[in-house]
């Protein structure tokens, strides 16, 4: 289950772990990294014992390193391998640290995997468009979240909708949190994914509502106004909100720039009930 809360030293860990992983994107078969770090990720999340032997802080960690190497040797890429114990060598207080960790890295991977398909933007694109999808059709997201249905069945839906019509990554990422949800919900997960996806250029996500479609000068100078505001690059997602009544709603992060009619009214009604 991913924590909501992450201490120092699982932070700078992190941090390690992905300078490393970046290393390894440097040779590494992208198209089936990100796969594998998934499939090590279900053994650590089934298997309590190893959890808590690989993240154990005072164990030797080129002992841990050995552990992982000899479980997983044939099994996956020797890149796969490397970026594993690198993991496990570095300090985690908590075994959850260390299987987070890994999420964050495979997603990661797969993300690199779209980049260096040129299609990046379009995973954004899809994993947002997706979490949309599930909002206005709920008996998708029942399906897709019911406990009494297969996962084989799950993957059947999801190939249908998906395959040939999004990338293999949004496939498989979308997949990983259907069949995984690892204690969160199926929004929360897209929503968690969905970030992981946009630091692989460092790019904020704004939410971005609007009564009217915005047009690509629009979208490409909103973009420019909000990226020099934040110092990132911002990438737009787009929601057609007939509420709003006009101007935009913009949310990044937990920062909500409201320039609605709507936001304005509130705002008056607010000032009217407390005077």
């Amino acid at each position: 289950m991913t924590s909501a809360v992450i201490g120092a030293v699982a932070r700078a860990s992190l941090a390690e772990a992905r300078e490393r992983l970046e290393s390894v994107l440097a040779t590494a078969d992208k198209a089936v990294l990100g796969g594998e770090l998934f499939a090590v990720l279900h053994l650590v999340d089934r298997e309590h014992g190893l959890r808590r032997a690989i993240s154990d802080p005072a164990a030797n960690p080129q002992a841990k390193a050995d552990l992982v190497a000899g479980l997983l040797q044939g099994k996956v890429s020797a890149a796969a391998v490397s970026v594993v114990q690198d993991l496990v060598r570095l300090r985690w207080t908590r075994p959850s640290e260390l299987a987070d960790a890994l999420e964050t890295l495979a997603v990661t991977a797969e993300a690199a995997r779209a980049e260096s398909e040129g299609v990046l933007d379009d995973l954004e694109d899809e994993l947002f468009r997706f979490s949309r999808i599930l909002e206005s059709e709920p008996r998708l997201r029942s399906a897709l979240t019911n406990p009494a249905l297969p996962d084989e069945r799950k993957v059947q839906v999801l190939r249908a909708l998906l395959e040939g019509k999004a990338t293999a990554s949004t496939l498989l990422l979308v997949t990983e949190l259907v069949v995984h949800p690892r204690g969160r919900s199926l929004e929360s997960g897209l929503a968690h994914t969905g970030r992981l996806v946009a630091q692989r250029r460092e790019r904020l996500v704004a939410l971005v509502r609007s009564a009217v479609d915005l047009t690509e000068q629009q979208r490409t100078r909103l973009a420019a106004v909000l990226s020099a505001a934040y110092g990132h690059d911002v990438h737009l997602n787009i929601e057609l909100d007939p509420s709003v009544l006009g101007g935009l709603s913009i949310q990044i992060g937990d920062e909500v720039i409201d320039g609605t009619i709507a936001g304005r009214l509130d705002e008056v009604r607010r000032r009217l009930g407390g005077s």
